[in-house]
């Protein structure tokens, strides 16, 4: 079960995680959001708020790890990967 999230701030990451145009990243942001936002530090918000500003493709490429992570979003994406158990 999806816990609730009330905090406005959670609200928008979770509109924004489950929204962004490719069904991939939804499942991939969207299921990381709704388990794990509610229990991220300040820090792991804001980059994963940075993070979801990228381009589909592009955020796609570094999950999955076709293509190199940039510098900036390695921490919150290895916590994306290790969520959904991806090497």
């Amino acid at each position: 079960m999806t816990p609730v999230l009330t905090d406005p701030r959670l609200k928008r990451l979770r509109m924004r995680a489950w929204h962004r145009g490719t069904k991939e990243m939804d499942l991939i942001l969207g299921g990381f959001v709704d388990s794990q936002a509610a229990s991220l530090s300040e820090a792991n918000l804001l980059a994963l708020e940075k993070l979801m500003a990228e381009n589909d493709n592009d955020l796609y490429l570094w999950v999955s790890g076709a293509q190199e992570k940039p510098i900036q979003h390695t921490e919150i994406i290895e916590q994306i990967q290790r969520f959904h158990e991806i090497s």
